[in-house]
């Protein structure tokens, strides 16, 4: 029998044969008819009857609750919830699941309340059914602020049932495969949606094949010319490499018999948002990817894993520092596999995934492998204790983030697919998103680590709290008692456990204890300089306030408590050191205009220059470091300068950027073209395109086949250097383009 949900054959008995008749709902459509049909059918494969029982008598009351309601395709409302239903069933997913999935929109779309719905049947069901159900009876001002409530108490059910969010997930699978009848604003609205939080959460808990069907669906109906023409590169690639794959396949096979390793040899296909992910991420074009044709090894053992890895080694060279083992570090949804790059025949790049049977069954299914396999395997309890310990950080960004749209935005951003590996110096390893920083680390290992974080080391070197982190790395954190979080550390922390109990520090923090704070932080300041808050003089302290744009002086030490201003930089502008109104000194126009607004906030009071070793510009991360005499000297964050400064932690200033300032900045690029006649007014033509100007050129001649050219442009900001850059890019005579820092 077809047993799909499209089904259109079958018997004319709505359940089983093996099951007694049931009555069927009046007026049930052909097409709920088949699909109950083949959902009974696919329940006796690992349901008791009495429970395929309750599953029907859940869709009879769901088909009378959802008459006369219709889709937007035109079909019976009652056919989505089946829909829903049998992505559930293909999971093995208990009765009261399922029960909950074929009731699953009638709190919302009908008159049933979920008391009701509890006497019914009972409160577990009424309590998953209540779960994915949107809030109706609140007025919101925006769709945003709805959204953001919405998600907010579906995440708190799942924390109390991991099967809300499963049905959710169903749901909304269903909801893309059937997008295509909706609008194009509101298919663009929802797949954005899906691509945001839906497909994360199902990769957070390694439900992968949902995962890739939500990306692929959201992706096609977000961008759908992109995906088309990906999808017809990737034709073209399959067809011009079968061949080759095929004799890959092959000479590993034989290998694998060679060596008597039973395993099965796939090759597979990159998924299209997977590719264009790593083209917008990295700034390529399709042709620059290197991997586009796949190997995927599964055998019996995790040992056969190790050795299949070197026989592929040994059968054709591995591409340096692509080898990640996720055997050894699983992944924080417990994904597990060896991962590597061979150079193929051709020099194909091919990428290989070698795991073991459980560990590919794992990797599809995730936390649902529970529910799919019954069995007593460690892998399954570890896949649900990783789930559990992120379900316990969604109860603490409940309990420490009041507003939903807050809340909505860190659970974003702990949903971040990459990964680094970073060490305690016990030898404990922390798994931290991509970016992470010194902080994101502190709040990793405890809040009230994080609170009390006032430095760092990484392997044994002090560094900027705002260092990224790389896999590998041993992180030691440096605490004090008087150590509080910086307003500033919410420009560059990525985690939200870290966002969440930044802000509620800051929050809770009351006026007072903000002004003891910053009174205490600027008498620290006054006391280098062997000065005291009761010397100054007061019409140089009431310049200042005036000057600041603030009431009182107590407003002032406000404002450094909270981390909105350098206590450093009050100090000296209290004493009048550096009182003269903020100027930039950048190296890029000599012409700018007089500056009437600051190109950097946190600097108030100070001059502010920009380093010429690193050029910073609009959009880099920066650090500021106070020169006496001098100001304050804005560096790239990753300038290489910065290094002789580590160890003077006074000397560091907060800054960021503001608004994007009415003047250019100057900036280094390098350039490596092929030696060919009137390539230099090509570029020069190129860059004035683009709406930029060319401050200084110098020519380096190699070895008369290419050329160095080294160009000082002044642009706006890093979003206009990355256009210049894409369109120098496109001139065949461009080897290769990057942004010097000396």
């Amino acid at each position: 029998m077809n047993t799909s949900p499209d089904s259109t054959t079958t018997s004319e008995t709505a359940v089983s044969p093996s099951l007694p008749a049931l009555p069927l709902p009046a007026q049930e459509s052909e097409r709920s008819r088949f699909q109950a049909a083949d959902l009974c059918v696919l329940l006796e494969t690992y349901l008791p009857g009495d429970e395929i029982r309750e599953v029907y008598r859940a869709y009879l009351f769901g088909a009378e609750m959802h008459q006369g309601q219709q889709r937007h395709s035109g079909e019976p409302y009652i056919c989505h919830p089946l829909a829903v239903t049998r992505i559930l069933a293909d999971l093995h997913m208990d009765y009261k699941c399922l029960m909950a999935a074929l009731l699953h929109d009638v709190i919302e779309d009908t008159d049933i309340g979920k008391h009701h719905l509890a006497q019914l049947f009972d409160e577990e069901i009424a309590e998953l059914v209540d779960g994915v159900s949107k809030l109706t009876q609140i007025d919101f001002r925006t769709r945003a602020e709805a959204q953001a409530a919405n998600f907010r108490k579906m995440m708190l059910a799942m924390t109390r049932d991991i099967r809300v969010i499963l049905i959710k997930l169903a749901d909304r699978l269903h909801n893309m495969r059937t997008l295509g009848v909706m609008p194009p604003e509101k298919r663009r609205r929802i797949s954005r949606e899906t691509l945001e939080i839906y497909a994360p959460i199902a990769n957070r808990l390694g439900i992968n094949h949902i995962r890739l069907q939500l990306e692929e669906l959201g992706f096609s109906h977000y961008w759908p010319w992109r995906w088309l023409v990906l999808d017809q590169a990737m034709q073209r690639i399959h067809r011009k490499h079968q061949e080759v794959m095929g004799q890959v396949e092959i000479a590993i096979r034989r290998r694998l018999q060679q060596e008597e390793i039973n395993g099965e040899v796939i090759s597979r296909e990159l998924h299209l948002y997977s590719i264009y992910n790593k083209m917008s991420q990295h700034g390529k074009t399709f042709t620059d990817l290197a991997e586009i044709c796949a190997v995927r090894i599964v055998v019996h053992s995790i040992d056969a894993c190790y050795r299949v890895l070197g026989q592929v080694h040994n059968l054709y060279k591995p591409v340096p520092g692509r080898f990640k083992d996720y055997i050894a570090i699983p992944k924080s949804n417990g994904y597990q596999s060896l991962h590597t790059v061979l150079i193929g025949p051709q020099g194909i790049s091919i990428e290989v995934q070698i795991r073991s049977i459980e560990m590919h069954r794992i990797a599809d299914a995730g936390i649902v492998s529970h529910w799919l396999y019954k069995s007593n395997n460690t892998n399954h309890h570890n896949i649900h204790t990783l789930a559990k310990d992120w379900l316990q950080n969604l109860i603490d960004f409940q309990n420490q983030t009041p507003d939903s749209q807050d809340f909505l935005d860190d659970v974003k951003i702990d949903l971040f697919p990459d990964e680094v590996y970073v060490f305690t110096p016990k030898g404990e390893i922390l798994v931290l998103p991509k970016g992470a920083t010194i902080v994101d680390f502190a709040y990793a290992i405890h809040s009230d680590v994080g609170n009390t974080c006032v430095g760092g080391r990484i392997d044994r070197h002090l560094a900027p709290l705002r260092t990224p982190l790389h896999s590998g790395q041993t992180v030691e954190i440096i605490t004090a008692p008087s150590g509080t979080p910086n307003a500033a550390w919410l420009n560059f922390v990525v985690t939200g456990k870290a966002r969440a109990n930044i802000r509620t520090y800051l929050k809770n923090l009351q006026q007072y204890e903000a002004e003891a704070l910053g009174r205490r932080l600027v008498a620290a300041e006054l006391a280098t300089l062997k000065l005291s808050l009761d010397q100054l003089d007061s019409e140089l302290v009431a310049a200042y306030v005036v000057q600041s744009g603030l009431a009182t002086l107590a407003q002032v030490f406000v404002e450094v408590g909270l981390g909105n201003r350098v206590a450093l930089l009050v100090a000296r502008g209290l004493i009048n050191q550096t009182l003269t109104p903020v100027t930039t000194t950048t190296p890029a126009a000599t012409t700018a205009p007089p500056l009437t607004h600051l190109a950097i906030t946190g600097t108030e009071g100070v001059v502010v220059n920009f380093a010429r070793c690193c050029r910073p510009i609009p959009g880099d991360p920066i650090v500021g470091l106070f020169h006496p005499g001098t100001g304050i000297v804005v560096h790239r964050a990753k300038c290489h300068n910065l290094g002789d400064y580590q160890t003077q932690h006074g000397r560091w200033c907060e800054v960021e950027w503001a608004a994007v300032p009415e003047i250019e900045f100057a900036t280094d690029v390098r350039i490596e073209v092929g030696d060919r006649r009137g390539v230099l007014a090509v570029i020069a033509a190129a860059i004035a395109g683009q709406g930029a100007n060319i401050e200084d050129v110098r020519i380096h001649s190699q070895d008369g086949t290419t050329s160095t050219l080294d160009f000082r442009l002044n642009v706006r900001d890093r979003g206009h250097l990355a256009r210049i850059m894409r369109r120098l890019r496109q001139i065949p005579s461009v080897v290769r383009i990057a942004r010097l820092s000396r």
